[in-house]
Formats: structure tokens, sequence, C-alpha cells
């Protein structure tokens, strides 16, 4: 009994660092048991929302999870604190003016995080989601709290800043699903048979492996241009991440076509007319 009792007088024997701080074994005990208590609630947490989620999603969340273990953490630090005798009122006031620096510091990295977070839970960009912008085409490789990653078509890897996608104009090629309507623009003079290059260009654009038949490919009469009749053909590809490509065959096409047709492809001219004639110097 007495063996329990001097036990129980030790856990509760203060110990005192300073003027402010001062905590006893118990406390310590119970702040250890905080936190193997929360790293094993977050261990069940995660294992119970990974099994309703796919195998996209479970990428995303883990993001969000890594920012979520943050936070837990961090309340359960200032509790912990609170718990042993450390006067936390003390500690942010006196630490107020370095907190107001470093938020201003870390604006940006904030904005990068919450845009994170409203596109993983908003799901406006997915993994392999072929994306535009400030005019920087990418196919997404990962999407992470801070910066989403994407390929260009010169394979080289683009890290976007997630706030970019809350103050610039977002253009998500895949949204609607993997087919994309692309189109070419040709002028042709005003001597050509309209009728002619609409078959000429029906006929190149069916060809082409790589154009789909289904919705098939049209031809739109677009304008009476200053010295060209102007064309476009639009068509249909499951890959637009590799549309230009596309584009360079069949301006490849389109130019042998138009030769063996006679066909003109007009370019810009300008008529000068001189009203005097230029005195002749002697």
């Amino acid at each position: 009994m007495n063996a329990f009792r001097n036990f129980i007088e030790l856990l509760n024997y203060k110990l005192t660092i300073g003027n402010s701080l001062s905590f006893t074994p118990k406390s310590i005990l119970i702040v250890i048991l905080v936190f193997v208590s929360t790293f094993f609630f977050l261990k069940l947490f995660r294992k119970i929302i990974y099994r309703t989620l796919s195998s996209e999603a479970k990428l995303k969340f883990k993001s969000i999870f890594s920012f979520f273990n943050y936070f837990v953490y961090t309340i359960v630090i200032l509790l912990s604190f609170q718990n042993v005798g450390v006067d936390l009122t003390a500690v942010f006031a006196a630490s107020a003016a370095l907190l107001v620096g470093v938020g201003l510091a870390l604006q940006t990295f904030i904005q990068d995080i919450i845009s994170g977070v409203f596109i993983i839970v908003d799901q406006s960009v997915h993994v392999n989601d072929i994306i535009e912008v400030d005019g920087q085409i990418g196919k997404v490789e990962n999407i992470k709290l801070r910066t989403t990653r994407a390929v260009t078509r010169e394979n080289k890897v683009l890290i976007i800043p997630n706030h970019k996608f809350m103050t610039s104009i977002l253009f998500n090629w895949t949204e609607n699903g993997v087919i994309t309507k692309e189109f070419v623009e040709i002028g042709v003079s005003y001597n050509s048979d309209a009728k002619q290059v609409t078959s000429i260009l029906l006929d190149i654009a069916n060809k082409h492996k790589s154009i789909l038949s289904n919705p098939e490919p049209t031809i739109i009469f677009n304008d009476f241009g200053d010295n060209a009749i102007i064309f476009q053909l639009y068509f249909a590809l499951n890959s637009s991440f590799a549309s230009n490509i596309v584009k360079s065959d069949l301006r490849y096409e389109i130019f042998e076509e138009f030769h063996k047709h006679n066909i003109e492809i007009p370019f810009p001219q300008r008529t000068l007319t001189f009203v005097n004639s230029p005195k002749t110097l002697k």
C-alpha cells in the first residue's frame, strides 16, 4: 500500500523550470498517451476512408490527409504544452509580430495550399487530364496540395502553383471526355471552286488514321477575307495532346493536293499607286 502511495506521489511530484514552466511525471505520461492515441486514431481513420475511395481519389486524399495530419498534431502539441504548464497566451503575445511577418511571407504558399484543397475536393482537374493554363498545355501527372505537375508535348515537366487555377482561366480539354474537336484554317483565292475545295479537304481528313469518323469531319465557310476565301476544316481526335502533329500532317496534304488541282493559296498583297511621277533630279 505504501509503495502504491509513493508511486502516486511520484506521479504528482511537481517539477519547475524557470518561473513559468512546471509539470509533473503524470502530465508527461498523459502527453505521451495522447500522442500515441492520436497516431493510432489517424491511422485507423485513413484506413476507413481509403476503403471507400478509388485509386485516383486515394492519391488526392493522400495530400489532404498529410495536411490534416499536420493540423491535428499542431493542435495536440499546443494542448500538450498547456497541460504541462506552458503559458500559451504569453508565447503567442510574444511572437505575434513574428507570426504576422511569417504570414505575409507565406501568403502565396498558403494560397497554393488552399487552392490545392479546392482542386482536390471540387475535382475540376484529374490525373491524365489535358489542361491549358496561361498558354501552357500539359497532361496532368499528379496533383499535390501546393503544386500540380504536368508533362508538355515537348516532354518537359510543367510545375504549376495551385493558386494559378484560381487566378487564371483554365481550359480542361478532356473535361467532357477524351474526344476533342480541332480545326485547321485554310485560305484559297477567289477564283477557286468552293465545292471542289470542300471535297478535297473532306477527302484528306477522312483518310487520316488519327481522325475519327464519328463525329465526321466538317467544313465551315468561315469568311470572305481581304485576299482569300477562308475555310475551316473541323475534325475529332481521341488524343488532343497530339493535335499539333495531326494539324501538321493535314497542312502537308492540303498543300500537295491544292498544288495538284491548281488551287491557289494566296498571300497578302498591296498595290501602290503614285499620283504624281517623281521628279528627275539634275
